[in-house]
């Protein structure tokens, strides 16, 4: 079977067709060296040469990978909509239960970059599984693992987007926590293993937070949104590639026609649009605009993704001119026009698309139906999928301490500073303490000890900015 060719960025020339159909072969070509890591020994070590520039994704400008001219949020709307943000994330489960709909909608609009992390935690579930499970990480960090896994791990992890700051250096930071999250989901999950679809995953969550709370980002997703994506068998993937098909005929029949007539099954172009969730297949800003709806709304917004695609590209009869095989249907899905990718044009149309998660959960008991009278039962027994954000908070309901945003600088409980206002009072107070009358005894009738104390307290070692090291604690340095 053949194999999509490596190169981890958006819109790599291996295209939508054969890879991972019925297998879990790699994403990449064995021996895909002209896309190995570009770092060397001295770049992992913090040198690196001072000309190489990136774009503000962190892609090395001149990449296939590095985007063009954007369009650009005003700085005063960006700040208003990162005010409007901090205010969510502070009270999000009061958020979650009356205001979903404003979440919905300010997803869609794109989360700011500088919360875009926390806010994919949070829209997940995942910041309340790390609380619920704090040292689980850092124990199966610990653990050596399944040989046969972390060889198969170690040949992947250089062709997760070679062209990304992150990931340029063979061995660098970006690969290590690559690696880390990647074995954990082995350890965590055994009975699944690994599936090379899963890295360019947990490659754009280590782009946006820690290792800790990407592997709990990454659970989430193989749990909760893509169940049984990564199983050996990849049965949940056939069964949305022919609910996509089904769809397709409602959203576009000529397509739907055209694809019918050509024998090309859905397996064939959907397969790594679908597990990679198009981290793969589009500009990263759209990627990124994507995610955003993704981690709100659900596997809906993944289908609508490739509804969209596939209607503006094969919707209409002159699209279809320069498509009268199957082959030259197949290369026009591998290189998709960049105008119908774009991110303001591609996130309307998703937008707009009427496909609901009703319809997508009925037309799978139509194709569950026909997959049993063919295949029989279905192997992997996987957990019923939750469309989203809504979803899993009820699914899961969180306390409020799960939710509390975890400071990246840790300061012990100590005595408060003294406001100005009270200042002179304090010195008064001071002269008083000081005066006989008072006696020795005046501590104990209530005084909080000698004046020295009140305008001089300690210094704790811990006051001189001592940052915590940890995935957890330097959570909002992603912020």
């Amino acid at each position: 079977m053949a194999k999509s060719r490596g190169g981890g960025g958006p819109g790599s020339p291996g295209g939508p067709h054969h890879s991972l159909a019925g297998t879990r072969e790699s994403l990449a070509e064995p021996g895909g060296d002209e896309l190995s890591s570009l770092g060397s020994d001295s770049e992992v070590n913090g040198g690196g040469p001072e000309e190489r520039r990136v774009d503000k994704f962190g892609f090395i400008v001149g990449s296939r990978s590095a985007e063009g001219p954007l369009e650009e949020v005003p700085l005063e709307v960006l700040r208003q909509r990162e005010s409007k943000w901090l205010d969510m994330l502070n009270n999000w489960d009061k958020w979650m239960a009356k205001k979903h709909k404003k979440i919905r909608l300010r997803c869609q609009k794109g989360i700011p970059p500088s919360l875009r992390g926390r806010a994919w935690q949070y829209l997940s579930g995942s910041k309340v599984k790390l609380e619920q499970n704090i040292g689980k990480f850092d124990e199966l960090d610990l653990l050596p693992g399944d040989p046969k896994w972390l060889d198969v791990i170690e040949r992947d992890l250089h062709r997760q987007f070679p062209f990304h700051e992150m990931f340029v250096s063979r061995g660098g930071h970006g690969q290590q926590d690559l690696f880390r999250v990647l074995k954990a989901y082995t350890l965590y999950r055994p009975e699944e293993g690994y599936c090379q679809a899963q890295a360019p995953i947990a490659a754009v969550l280590l782009m946006h937070m820690p290792a800790e709370q990407a592997f709990w980002c990454l659970v989430q997703i193989c749990e909760k949104y893509l169940p049984g994506y990564y199983s050996e068998k990849l049965e949940a993937i056939q069964l949305d590639g022919q609910i996509l098909f089904s769809l397709l005929h409602k959203v576009s029949p000529v397509a739907y026609k055209h694809l019918s007539k050509q024998k090309i099954d859905p397996i064939l172009y959907m397969t790594e649009w679908f597990m990679c969730a198009f981290s793969r297949t589009l500009p990263w800003s759209s990627v990124l605009r994507v995610w955003d709806m993704f981690f709100c709304e659900g596997v809906k917004i993944i289908f609508r993704v490739g509804l969209v695609l596939l209607k503006h590209t094969l919707g209409s009869s002159d699209k279809l001119k320069s498509c009268q095989g199957q082959y030259e249907t197949m290369e026009r899905l591998r290189a998709l026009s960049p105008k119908i990718m774009q991110e303001t044009f591609l996130v309307q149309e998703v937008i707009e698309l009427p496909v609901t998660e009703r319809q997508i959960e009925r037309e799978h008991l139509i194709q569950l139906k026909k997959w049993r009278e063919t295949h029989g039962e279905l192997q992997c027994k996987s957990p019923p999928r939750l469309h989203g954000a809504k979803a899993i908070s009820e699914a899961e309901p969180p306390t409020r301490k799960a939710l509390e945003p975890v400071p990246s600088i840790i300061v012990p409980p100590g005595p408060a500073p003294v406001p100005k206002a009270r200042k002179s009072k304090e010195k008064s107070r001071e002269k008083g303490l000081a005066s006989p009358a008072n006696g020795p005894g005046a501590e104990g009738n209530g005084a909080p000890g000698s004046a020295r104390e009140l305008l001089h307290p300690q210094v704790s070692p811990h006051h001189q900015s001592k940052e915590s090291l940890s995935s957890r604690e330097s959570e909002d340095t992603y912020l």
